[in-house]
């Protein structure tokens, strides 16, 4: 069956829309159902989110779940999860899944930086760093990028095609193409490169998503989104997504939704993503990489984003960091000892409406696991809630109203970031 026989017309459906701006509901469809967007898509890395279940994922409003291809193709391997049956069976979640291409990992896991980027300027502007103090140890070049395994420091080569296959092999119903990630640290002259680097690989990512898709004929549709960077630079940015949304394979079709990427300071985040909407096709669905925090949400989806992933729920869940809608605390202080009040008294979730903040306290002093699987879930509902809300602020005609009763409460020990 060719590739073209089983792709849909369209994946995307707009809703509702916000007078004033370019913020949007709407629904993505997939082979293993719908998403109604706004939504927060939950990470799980490695094939699950740390320390819950996917029946608690689904219990607490998750629709889809991400999960990255660079980890999975070192442990256990994509040839094994596709055995399984693809990366819903393999993990027993029977919604949406995602999986990212592997790019941040290879430039970051990959060469030995840790989880986190340098994503500020401090005065040092240089081709050949990507975290501060740390030397570039991965190769890039124009076919490929190789890099060396987290794990055992074994060697590996990652192309545009590679990516795909992996991602094929893994199944998700929404895959993302091969980019090459820069940071704010990089020069004007490199972030130029970069982009063009990015394109050609975009362009490699269709040929081979086209040319599996035949070869996979019994397997349903996956979709690929494109991936924009350009960090801070306007004409950059628009240069990139008129570039991915001119990509066409050979069977006519580019480009089933868009991923934005990159480096993206804070307080430049609304901007940057209204520069990438205004150029990106309505029609298709637009993916913040990495994005997670209550003002950030509602900035990008005024300035048309549709979906967003972050593993910050639940890394700093681990930490004992709780969110709710006054803010952010560390539970594990001593003020909450002997308080047997919930986390959040009005949360719906599982743990608010069996635990209490003194059990958690004293789950994280003892060193328990238990500690992390009740508050990840918390975080978790917290942060799928929000953005429900928000979508429901926009259906409903509220959305601005929403937006600062909610950022407020949250931020009234603090005044957040100024957006546009």
């Amino acid at each position: 069956m060719p590739a073209v026989d089983k792709r849909p017309e369209s994946i995307f459906t707009i809703g509702t829309r916000l007078e004033d701006r370019l913020g949007r509901t709407g629904t993505i469809h997939t082979p293993h159902g719908d998403i109604a967007t706004p939504s927060f898509v939950a990470v799980g890395t490695k094939a699950t989110v740390k320390a819950v279940l996917p029946e608690s994922m689904k219990e607490l409003g998750a629709q889809s779940l991400l999960a990255n291809a660079y980890h999975l193709y070192l442990q256990p391997g994509p040839d094994i999860v596709d055995e399984a049956g693809g990366l819903g069976k393999f993990m027993n979640w029977d919604g949406p899944t995602f999986t990212d291409s592997g790019g941040f990992q290879v430039m970051s896991l990959g060469v030995g930086f840790k989880k986190v980027l340098a994503m500020e300027a401090v005065g040092v502007q240089s081709d050949d760093v990507i975290a501060k103090g740390k030397e570039r140890l991965a190769t890039v070049d124009d076919e490929g990028v190789t890099f060396k395994s987290h794990l055992d420091g074994s060697k590996h080569r990652f192309t545009p095609e590679v990516s795909m296959q992996i991602q094929h092999q893994l199944g998700a119903d929404i895959m993302f193409a091969f980019d090459e990630l820069t940071t704010l640290l990089n020069t004007r002259g490199y972030q130029e490169r970069s982009v063009e680097r990015t394109q050609a690989w975009a362009i490699r990512c269709i040929n081979e998503h086209e040319k599996l898709t035949a070869e996979r004929a019994e397997k349903p549709y996956q979709a690929l989104f494109g991936v924009i960077q350009g960090a801070q630079y306007e004409d950059l940015r628009r240069q990139a997504c008129r570039g991915l949304e001119s990509i066409e394979g050979e069977n006519g079709y580019g480009f089933d939704g868009y991923g934005i990427g990159g480096a993206l300071e804070k307080q430049n985040l609304g901007t940057i993503v209204r520069w990438c909407n205004e150029e990106l096709p309505e029609n298709k669905p637009r993916h913040m990489l990495g994005i997670s925090e209550p003002d950030d949400f509602f900035v990008a989806i005024e300035n048309g984003a549709d979906t967003f992933d972050c593993v910050n729920p639940s890394r700093v869940a681990r930490n004992a960091a709780i969110y709710v809608r006054s803010g952010r605390f560390n539970i594990n202080t001593s003020r909450f000892r002997r308080d047997f009040t919930p986390i959040d008294d009005e949360c719906d979730c599982y743990t608010c409406a069996n635990y209490t903040r003194a059990y958690i306290h004293h789950l994280f002093k003892a060193k328990e696991m238990l500690a992390s699987t009740l508050c990840t879930i918390h975080n978790e509902r917290f942060t799928v809630k929000l953005v429900d809300d928000i979508r429901a602020s926009i259906e409903g005609g509220y959305f601005h109203d929403f937006k600062a009763d909610m950022l407020g409460k949250f931020y009234a020990a603090k005044t957040p970031a100024p957006q546009t």
